[in-house]
């Protein structure tokens, strides 16, 4: 199997970070072929959408500043993205990529006003870690990874297996949560198929 992890974090000394190091240690340790976007350390990387005209968004498909990333998610048959939720979502970087890369004619297309994907033989593994305890972030906020699994993911790009996992309320984990949450991460990484 063929997977793009797309990392969106700043930090490498954190516990995304080792997430990202247990997800390639499983993939790859079950065989897999792995690529990795680092968008913090991709200086090359420009998050802004610019336009002069906005007949110029249906054009993107062919813009050069992003065809790497293109042709990464067209190698893949597991996307793979790991960040931290910060003020209750996803990096400003990361959506910046979702903007530019998940551009229409590759990502999607319309038939009338319903998006048709393009992915559905693809799948996809949300990791998110944040501070917010638990019941918070599944009761009273909305987004926590979930506006990219079911809104981006599944409603316009088409991808049917979404799975997401989650290290809520960080900040008061003891060592132990920590270890078993990158233990599940590795063998989720090791048994994907």
């Amino acid at each position: 199997m063929n997977v793009y992890i797309i990392y969106g974090h700043p930090n490498h000394n954190g516990l995304c970070y080792a997430a990202l190091e247990m997800a390639r240690k499983g993939f790859e340790d079950a065989g897999h072929q792995v690529r990795i976007t680092d968008l913090y350390q991709d200086r090359d990387f420009d998050p802004v959408l610019r336009y002069e005209d906005p007949r110029e968004l249906g054009g993107m498909i062919e813009d050069e500043d992003t065809r790497v990333y293109r042709e990464n998610i067209a190698w893949a048959n597991k996307l793979v993205f790991i960040y931290p939720i910060w003020w209750a979502s996803m990096p400003a970087l990361l959506k910046g990529f979702i903007d530019r890369v998940f551009c229409s004619g590759f990502a999607y297309n319309f038939k009338g006003v319903f998006p048709t994907g393009h992915w559905g033989d693809k799948s996809a593994w949300i990791i998110v870690v944040h501070d917010t305890p638990r019941i918070l972030s599944q009761l009273i906020q909305r987004d926590y990874g979930r506006i990219l699994q079911y809104q981006i993911l599944r409603s316009m790009t088409g991808i049917k297996h979404v799975r997401r996992t989650e290290m809520a309320f960080t900040k008061r984990s003891t060592l132990e949560k920590r270890k078993r949450f990158l233990a599940k991460v590795y063998r989720i990484a090791n048994q994907a198929r």
